[in-house]
């Protein structure tokens, strides 16, 4: 039987996983990354420590499992990163990562200009790849005037990989270049950024082949010269990996950051919404969603706050009951969903002498909520409507907080049965895809374990409580 490889390359770690062609899980590895912020607002990476995560990941798999059969690895990874290299693929600098803010003024200005919004379908964020670019341009020119080629962070490791210089669909669309309705590089973007198609990835669908893995990595690994599909970006290769393929279809991601996802037949772009309109991993197909910056992010910056574990903060909360008055707004660098808005930072608010560890985790935990609650509205102005969701990422350990996000949601989530449905097996599943040439019936949805259903009793004060966190975004924002 043959077998499959998918590296998801996030924020804090490299995933890989082997599976065989009935889609069971063989072996699995993890290699931690860090996160270099050496100033407000920054947060950047060294692509080098992708390719040593990514030896060490495929070495520990072959290790763990016969990787002889492989024929097709698929790769995932963060978005928006601006990854330079010159003509001898050489990195220029360290990679500004999604969650780095510190592009607001070039994003502002590039989203004055129509024609952004027109051929992307999104607002220009600042977390996206061409406005850090024209920073570079801005503050960096010796740097820029080398750009050879701005790859994406899974697509630099494509590049140690394979050789090849390629994008997919679903990854180049969060760039702010690129023409989402078209699928394909926009020629009249990328000149108004001072840049040309010519440093520019080619492009592929996800499920498509890009190349082989390098003979003589290959031989180092002890793994075959197996395809390598186009891939995707992170969110999209959890949509794959969750099967939220199919019109209609969602997932909450509670992560680092937090992703309420929804997949769309057509292409339904509303900028105003500041929802995300990129590229699905399969041919024909886009998604929708909204992002917030700070989901599980923010319960660990209160666990280092206090000095105590997140697990310590969220292991005697009991069940859930009325919001208290305490409130958190989670922008504790900015927010995405719906306000695009780089400046913002976290506040706590109307604390008193009873607020306890566990009291702000709630607060901490509610605000996730709430944040959530803005892009399902943000996406209901779309036309799209969720009725329930299928729930991933570590912050769903905590029934707690699933049952606040249920609550003020208004929406059933559901767990799946234990295993990885994330986006380490969507990229392994777009490796099959481009192996074997199956579609997209191959990325079905999980087995159920159990649903969270909103507590009715409660659903009214949630919302009560929702309306004063937006309240209070428009009386802070400016300050």
């Amino acid at each position: 039987m043959s077998r499959f490889i998918g590296l998801d390359l996030g924020t804090s770690s490299l995933k890989a996983i082997l599976m065989d062609e009935d889609q069971t899980i063989l072996a699995e590895h993890t290699v931690p990354l860090k996160v270099e912020r050496p100033h407000d607002g920054w947060s950047e990476q060294d692509p080098k420590s992708w390719e040593t995560a990514a030896t060490d990941a495929l070495r520990a798999l072959s290790g763990k499992a016969d990787c002889s059969d492989a024929t097709g690895l698929g790769l995932a990874g963060h978005m928006h990163g601006a990854t330079l290299i010159d003509a001898d693929d050489n990195v220029l600098r360290p990679c500004m990562l999604w969650n780095d803010t510190r592009s607001a003024k070039q994003a502002a200005k590039m989203d004055a200009d129509t024609r952004f919004r027109a051929l992307t379908g999104n607002i220009v964020f600042p977390g996206f790849t061409a406005p850090k670019v024209d920073w570079v341009r801005e503050n960096e020119p010796e740097v820029f005037d080398k750009i050879a080629k701005v790859l994406l962070p899974k697509d630099y490791l494509r590049l140690f990989l394979t050789g090849e210089y390629t994008s997919d669909m679903s990854d180049a669309a969060g760039t702010a270049w690129f023409d989402t309705g078209a699928r394909d590089w926009s020629d009249e973007l990328l000149a108004a950024c001072h840049l040309s198609r010519d440093q520019m990835p080619k492009l592929a669908e996800g499920s498509q082949p890009t190349g082989r893995l390098r003979p003589a990595l290959a031989r180092e690994l002890n793994l075959p010269e197996m395809i390598v599909a186009g891939g995707a970006g992170d969110n999209a290769a959890a949509a794959i990996g969750a099967g939220v393929v199919r019109d209609g279809s969602a997932f909450l991601s509670l992560g680092t950051s937090g992703v309420l996802f929804a997949a769309n037949a057509g292409y339904r772009p509303d900028p105003a919404s500041a929802v995300h309109t990129f590229c699905h991993a399969v041919p024909g197909t886009w998604h929708q969603m909204g992002v917030i910056l700070a989901a599980t992010d923010a319960l660990n910056w209160l666990a280092n706050l206090t000095g105590q574990s997140a697990r310590d903060l969220t292991a005697d909360l009991g069940p859930l009951g009325t919001p208290t008055k305490t409130l958190f707004l989670p922008y504790l660098g900015g927010e995405r969903t719906p306000h695009n808005d780089a400046a913002m930072r976290g506040q706590f608010l109307h604390l008193d002498h009873s607020t306890d560890a566990n009291a702000a985790a709630r607060a901490v935990m509610q605000g996730v909520a709430f944040a959530f609650a803005d892009c399902r509205d943000a996406l209901a102005s779309t036309g799209t409507q969720i009725d329930s969701a299928l729930a991933l990422g570590g912050g769903t350990k905590s029934d707690y907080w699933l049952s606040a996000i249920a609550t003020t949601l208004n929406i059933t989530l559901e767990l799946p049965k234990a295993g990885d449905f994330g986006a380490a097996l969507g990229a392994a599943r777009l490796g099959m895809m481009a192996a074997t040439g199956a579609g997209a019936e191959i990325a079905t949805p999980p087995p159920i374990a159990r649903a969270i259903t909103p507590d009715t009793a409660l659903t009214q004060g949630f919302a009560d409580q929702h309306h004063r966190y937006r309240a209070a975004y428009e009386l802070l924002k400016d300050h």
